[in-house]
């Protein structure tokens, strides 16, 4: 037996421009069953107990509104909470800990976040009946004997207090138009907004309403209102967005000090090494964005983003992606790519008003993948736009006959028709070759938004468009500029891996700038690091192998890695463990072999 779950997308479905396909086509409802049909409101209703799960009004339906599943059936018992007829439907909970930092981690639109409202008491669940919701006797009975039972009694009576920091931070400067010190001290329950505040880099930002803060500064600001607060359980939903590596990492040393408070610690991230440095235990969410949603066993952070890696949980007998993700060591270690440069510029200067940006000498080879990692503010979007003639640099000079296509960091969404219009008005048909579909267009789901309009792609989904559209124009050089930016860690993950095997098989070669020291290392053969006083002064350094590049990096973090014995993925060692004491004292913050190393628990 299995339990079927049937989903309609009312965004995407048109019933006003069909011919009512999905009814007409399946094959119960042809044979007198009543499996479709449609509400006073015109839109399909699934009847998912008589529907037999041969998806072929998943097929049928011109708009792709209709998702099919059938999950195993003792899932059904585990649902926590349905929206309504045909939507999305979450089955178990993460389970915080107390002085600990449990992380969520998945793809968008999997149920984190619906996870934190329910255990934060905005969401009551409803264990999916959304008609006639149980009471809390009912509810607190679905959880006798669990970890969660008293936590959720907590929330029946009112005892919980619990602090959000949202994932929607754009919501911040319409809800407070007075500055940043008085929303500070608005929710000062505990004294430490001042040192929040020198922490989180936000002592300039004080006298400014949140309305003229940067994105960085915004997400600091919120990760600061909601640790400032006391609470018993705080949840930080996407808290690494907008910010580089080092303010990451000041974010993190917030959150881990909560925990060391003996209070219990709930994060949603995409970053695996702020994962990694910041969490204890882990749940994977996995399952089909806006289908539906379900929460692993937890996990040991190391457990845990193996498993993610691999793409498979073990001990349930689950697989949620086909191929696992592997780190090549060995070029690494073997230094730059062998091969002729596509791309050489000599010492480069640009100065704006107040800001002074230099780079090195260096150059591009063929068949290789630069990265590019610094804090903000040091020029690398700037020295992006120069190698790619976006911007002239007042000395120095670019010397290439290479074609180069060039992804911004930000992106535009004025565009008026849909992603098929402007993939084809911009490649042509060559996104349609088996190649490109294969190796781009289906892994990164271009193909499931073909139909949308651009304006209402959300940010991951426009983010991928771009990465996508760039990698498919005729070109020698792909330059990306934060092509993680607003994507999941899945998408991550396949982005890394086309972006290698395109430059490879096609001996093209690219540079990428990203934050996420992860995606860097699957993707780079060589490093520029840039170094200098944000807003002020940055210099980039010439091209690098990858372990002097990442060494260089890591010690201007002030952290080291090791790599996991399992998966030879780069992790980070605790703040002055011995193997941290050790890796610093030789030099050697970036570990390149997979030897045994110590695994002390954290906080």
């Amino acid at each position: 037996m299995q339990h079927r779950v049937a989903v309609l997308d009312r965004e995407e479905c048109n019933f006003k421009k069909c011919q009512h396909e999905c009814q007409r086509f399946c094959p119960p409802q042809m044979m007198g069953e009543s499996v479709i049909e449609f509400g006073e409101d015109g839109f399909p209703v699934i009847n998912e107990i008589t529907c037999i799960g041969c998806s072929i009004c998943v097929k049928k339906c011109p708009f792709g509104a209709i998702s099919i599943v059938n999950l195993a059936q003792e899932l059904g018992t585990e649902k926590v909470h349905q929206y309504g007829v045909n939507t999305f439907r979450l089955y178990r909970l993460p389970v915080p800990k107390k002085g600990r930092v449990v992380g969520l981690v998945g793809k968008n639109g999997v149920g984190k976040s619906t996870s934190i409202n329910i255990l934060s008491g905005a969401i009551k669940p409803n264990l999916g009946n959304f008609e006639n919701p149980p009471d809390w006797s009912e509810i607190l009975d679905a959880f006798r004997g669990t970890e969660l039972r008293n936590h959720l009694e907590a929330i029946s009576r009112g005892e919980s207090r619990c602090s959000v920091k949202p994932q929607a931070i754009y919501m911040i400067p319409r809800a407070w138009q007075k500055s940043v010190r008085e929303l500070l001290d608005k929710y000062d329950d505990m004294g430490t907004a001042d040192d929040l505040t020198r922490s989180l880099g936000l002592s300039e930002s004080l006298d400014r309403q949140p309305s003229e803060l940067s994105g960085g500064e915004l997400q600091r600001l919120a990760v600061a209102v909601a640790a400032e607060r006391d609470a018993d359980l705080y949840f930080f939903d996407e808290p690494s967005s907008f910010n580089d590596v080092f303010q990451r990492m000041q974010v993190s040393k917030v959150i881990r000090g909560l925990a060391v408070k003996n209070k219990s610690v709930v994060l949603v991230e995409h970053d695996l090494t702020f994962l990694d440095y910041a969490t204890d235990y882990v749940h994977i969410i996995y399952g089909e964005p806006a289908v539906y949603g379900i929460v692993s066993g937890i996990l040991t952070t190391s457990e845990g983003i193996n498993s993610l890696l691999e793409g498979s949980l073990t001990e349930e007998n689950i697989r949620f992606r086909d191929t696992p993700v592997t780190f090549n060591l060995y070029s690494s270690q073997q230094g730059r790519v062998a091969s002729e440069p596509v791309l050489e510029y000599s010492g480069i200067t640009k100065t704006y008003p107040g800001f002074e940006f230099n780079a090195e000498e260096g150059s591009l080879r063929r068949g290789e993948v630069v990265g590019v990692l610094g804090a903000n503010a040091l020029g690398k979007t700037t020295f992006l736009k120069i190698l790619a003639s976006q911007e002239s640099a007042e000395s120095g000079e670019v010397r290439t006959k290479a074609k180069i296509s060039y992804k911004p960091q930000y992106l535009q969404t004025d565009y008026e028709g849909t992603v098929l219009e402007l993939v084809t008005s911009t490649v042509g048909e060559s996104w349609n070759e088996e190649y490109n579909r294969t190796q781009l267009v289906h892994p990164l789901s271009i193909d499931k938004i073909m139909e949308k309009k651009v304006k209402e792609l959300s940010g991951g989904e426009l983010q991928k468009l771009a990465v996508t559209v760039t990698l498919l124009r005729d070109a020698d050089i792909y330059a990306l500029d934060e092509p993680s930016a607003f994507t999941d860690i899945e998408d991550r993950i396949v982005m890394a891996r086309a972006l290698q095997r395109f430059v490879k098989a096609k001996g093209r070669s690219a540079i990428v700038i990203d934050h996420d020291v992860m995606l860097v290392d699957i993707v780079a053969d060589a490093l520029i690091i840039f170094t200098g006083k944000p807003g002020m002064k940055g210099l980039a350094t010439s091209v690098m192998g990858k372990e002097e590049g990442m060494n260089l990096f890591l010690s201007n973090i002030g952290i080291t890695y090791r790599r996991d014995i399992s998966t030879g993925r780069p992790r980070v060692n605790k703040p002055d463990s011995r193997l941290d004491k050790e890796q610093k004292a030789s030099g050697n913050y970036y570990y390149l072999s997979r030897e045994p190393v110590e695994e002390a628990p954290k906080g």
